[in-house]
């Protein structure tokens, strides 16, 4: 199961590798739909989702993992909270104004690049910070909440 994981991180860096997303400033000019457009990153989006989805119904329809070891759980559809709708325009914005996501950005910041290592030290603390908020209000909300016996 390891060696599995193994490979398909490889391959999913290989992959990042060889179709330029993880070069910020390819990702950017597929961004800039109003200056110099590159629309080859959405080629490569398409490819990625007609080679992945055939495994994935396959897998789905068995249950199970492609490799058979592990039972498939999809998470329970979930309403459109503020909270997601905050989580997605971050995302968004972190994407936007450095052309990298987080796949990209360890797979450069690997490679020693100053701004992706960067990148990823304020990803890792934004993550730690969104932790410690959420610890905080489970917490404030157990001590509100009544006691029941």
């Amino acid at each position: 199961m390891k060696l599995a994981a193994l490979l398909s991180g490889l391959l999913f860096g290989a992959g990042l590798l060889i179709s330029g997303m993880a070069d910020p400033h390819k990702v950017l000019a597929f961004l800039d739909v109003t200056g110099a457009w590159d629309p080859s990153l959405a080629f490569v989006m398409g490819a990625a989702l007609l080679t992945a989805m055939p495994a994935f119904v396959y897998a789905r329809r068995r249950g199970r993992t492609l490799l058979g070891n592990a039972p498939i759980e999809l998470p329970a559809r979930a309403p459109i909270t503020p909270r997601l709708i905050g989580g997605a325009a971050l995302f968004g914005l972190g994407w936007g104004l450095s052309g990298l996501c987080p796949g990209p950005a360890l797979l450069s910041a690997s490679g020693g690049s100053l701004g992706a290592i960067v990148f990823v030290a304020a990803m890792g603390a934004g993550m730690w910070l969104a932790f410690q908020w959420s610890r905080r209000r489970t917490a404030a909300a157990l001590a509100d909440a009544p006691l029941r016996g």
